[in-house]
This record gives C-alpha cells, sequence and structure tokens, in this order.
C-alpha cells in the first residue's frame, strides 16, 4: 500500500468518526431548518404550525367549556375558527372547520339541551361560528387564486409602498440648490397616485424630475401608480429630454387601461447654469419665485393628457433660477377643490409660500400642504427646488 492509499484511507476514517457525523447531521439540520424558516416567512413552506396549533386549541376550548360552560363560552370556537382564516390554506382550514364543528357536537350533547342551561350550545352560537368560518374560507380562497403568500400579504403591501417611496427620493444636489418634495396620499392612506421620478443626468450636470398623477386617488390609482412609477423611471435619463413625455405617452396607450390616462410635467434643470426646460401632459402649471423681484410668475407649457391619443406634442417653456429664486411643481388636488378653481388655489398656495421668503423654504413642502390643502379628499404633492442666494 503507497503513502497516498494510506493517507487517504486515514482520511476516509477520520471522516467516518462520531464527532465528524455528527458535525455532518448539524449541519444537514441547521440548513434544513434555515431553509424551512426562510420558505415559512415568505409564505412558501407548509402551514403545518399553525395548523396544528389551532388543531390544539379546539379541544382545549372545549374543555374548558365542560368544565366551567359559564366562563367558557362555546362561542370561544369562533377565535380558532377567524384565525384559521386568516392563517390557513382552504385545504387545511377544512380539517380545523371539522374539528370545531365535532367540538360544538360533543358540548351540546354532554352540556345538554340549551333550554335547560343558559351555558350551552344554542342555535345561535352555531350560526356565529358557522359564519366566521364562511367568511374566513371565502378569505383564504381569495388569497390561494391571487397567489398573495397566505402569511406576507400584509408584508408585500408594505414592500410596495417602500418602493414607491424609494423611487420618489430626490438625488442630491450640489452645493446652492436645496429641494425637497411632500406627498399627501387621499383619505389618510398609505398608496397615492401621485408620483415622482428623479434623476441626475448629462454626467450629473442636469436634474430631471417628473411629477406624475395618475387618474383616480388612493388605493385605486396606486396600482397604476407603481406600473408607471417603475416605466418612467426606466424612461428618465434613457432619452433625451424632449423625448421623454411622447415615450410616456405611448406606453400609456399600450397599456389599454379603461381610466388610463395622466397628467406629467417634466423639469430639465441644468445646476450649473440654472437654466431649465418644462414640458407639461395636461399638468397645472409650475410657479417660479423670481427673488429680485419678489414675485411669482406661472410656467405654462402646452401638452395633451398623457394616454389620450397617439402623436402627441409637447411643447416646452423655458425659463432660469437665479439666486434665490423657487420653482414649485405640484398636482391639481393641492390647487384644485370642487368650490376652488386652480387660478385661485395656485394664488392661495404662492400666498402662504410668501411666508418663507426671508427664512428659506426649509421644510416648507410639507408645510405648505398643511396650510393649502390639508383635509382634501385628494392626492396631493409639491416639489420644492431652490437656488440659494
Amino acid at each position: 500500500m503507497t503513502g497516498a492509499q494510506r493517507a487517504a484511507r486515514a482520511e476516509r476514517a477520520a471522516a467516518d468518526t462520531f464527532p465528524a457525523r455528527m458535525r455532518k447531521r448539524w449541519h444537514r439540520a441547521r440548513v434544513g431548518l434555515r431553509k424551512s424558516g426562510v420558505d415559512y416567512f415568505r409564505g412558501d413552506g407548509s402551514d403545518w404550525v399553525a395548523f396544528a396549533g389551532l388543531l390544539l386549541l379546539v379541544p382545549a376550548i372545549t374543555a374548558g367549556t365542560l368544565a366551567i360552560p359559564v366562563w367558557f363560552s362555546p362561542a370561544l370556537l369562533c377565535l380558532p375558527v377567524v384565525a384559521g382564516g386568516l392563517l390557513l390554506r382552504p385545504a387545511s382550514l377544512l380539517g380545523l372547520y371539522a374539528a370545531s364543528a365535532a367540538a360544538l357536537i360533543i358540548e351540546s350533547v354532554v352540556l345538554g339541551p340549551y333550554q335547560e342551561n343558559a351555558a350551552t350550545v344554542t342555535p345561535g352560537v352555531v350560526l356565529a361560528v358557522a359564519a366566521c368560518g364562511f367568511f374566513g374560507l371565502l378569505i383564504a380562497q381569495f388569497r390561494s387564486r391571487v397567489g398573495v403568500p397566505w402569511r406576507r400579504g400584509g408584508t408585500m403591501l408594505f414592500d410596495l409602498r417602500e418602493r414607491i417611496r424609494v423611487q420618489s427620493k430626490l438625488p442630491t444636489l450640489p452645493v446652492g440648490w436645496h429641494r425637497e418634495m411632500a406627498l399627501r396620499p387621499a383619505g389618510g392612506q398609505s398608496f397615492s397616485g401621485d408620483f415622482v421620478c428623479a434623476a441626475r443626468t448629462n454626467g450629473g450636470r442636469t436634474l430631471e424630475v417628473v411629477l406624475t398623477d395618475v387618474s383616480g386617488k388612493g388605493m385605486g390609482a396606486a396600482s397604476r401608480a407603481l406600473l408607471l412609477s417603475g416605466a418612467f423611471g426606466g424612461l428618465l435619463g434613457s432619452l433625451p429630454p424632449h423625448e421623454f413625455l411622447p415615450a410616456a405617452n405611448g406606453y400609456l396607450l399600450r397599456q389599454d387601461w379603461e381610466e388610463g390616462f395622466a397628467t406629467s410635467i417634466h423639469l430639465a434643470l441644468d445646476l450649473e447654469s440654472g437654466d431649465y426646460e418644462l414640458l407639461s401632459a395636461g399638468h397645472p402649471p409650475a410657479v417660479q419665485l423670481h427673488a429680485g423681484m419678489g414675485r411669482w410668475e406661472e410656467k405654462t407649457a402646452e401638452g395633451p393628457l398623457l394616454g389620450v391619443y397617439d402623436g402627441a406634442q409637447f411643447d416646452p417653456v423655458k425659463g432660469s433660477l437665479r439666486p434665490g429664486d423657487v420653482l414649485m411643481l405640484f398636482t391639481d388636488g393641492l390647487v384644485e377643490t370642487s368650490d376652488r378653481d386652480i387660478a385661485e388655489g395656485i394664488d392661495r398656495l404662492t400666498g402662504e409660500a410668501d411666508r418663507y421668503v426671508a427664512g428659506g423654504f426649509h421644510g416648507a413642502a410639507w408645510h405648505l400642504i398643511e396650510a393649502v390643502a390639508k383635509d382634501v379628499n385628494d392626492d396631493r404633492a409639491l416639489l420644492l427646488i431652490c437656488r440659494e442666494s
């Protein structure tokens, strides 16, 4: 036997020792447990843990009801039934319902007819448990059909909201510039039909910002806003400024939505010279504060709504931000209501903004929305860009 063969045999012998086998088993168990935990958190794993826990809760409630019926009402079986509707898949849910029905039968037999004892299984208790089970099954089947993970539906909505927030984050500007944005969804919800896409292009010299208002409001517009924000974010910076709105218009037309239009305003700002260009698609005008004259000027660009017809043209308007100037972009929910037209709303907005001219506009966006349109039942967004003096 050669030296290499002896070394290989010794290595195999060392690998077959009891400590080595235990380390391998521990490693496999740890990997399996970690994989199961990840699957369980994502909603891809089995629901046997929740099913076993709820299944054990049913006989525990039954035992309490039989021992102390005054304190442990038979209606307590609604608790595992409701929890099962939120946690279990439909197949496991049916097993839990069978166990709950068996528990009701046992309680009714042991406790006797409900006329003789108040703490027994009455027809009302049966109807309450059955109603909870029916609605729980509907919820479970709905989640199963739409493919929402059975434990992570709320987490997925949270992730969607955070993605919209991250996509709306404005890039850092060089010294001498200040930017901020405030967004208030309709009805105090977490999702909005208004969104912002921003990027620094041309080697960081140009700031491009797109403020869009999707038709509808709240949750109804949020799903379309999420799709459009991703598409617009991909287009922004990939095309020359004059080609962005035509490309966005074509994208909306291809979606063929019943309520598929949107308004949008596109700003291309040269951060060295302060010169800018605005292109609008049916969006309210921007307003600029000329610090030297102390007055506000509307900047109105011409263009139709996005998603209405093909071949639309968008005519730009140009301007320049000098030291001390401020440019405000906003959606119609901030300046227009049923009893107030856009012109009156813009006057009110600029009047409130005059309060910040002397002290600066840092932190002003949120306060302006609060002052101008706090209780408006519409999505509101305001973007401020200041060239500091």
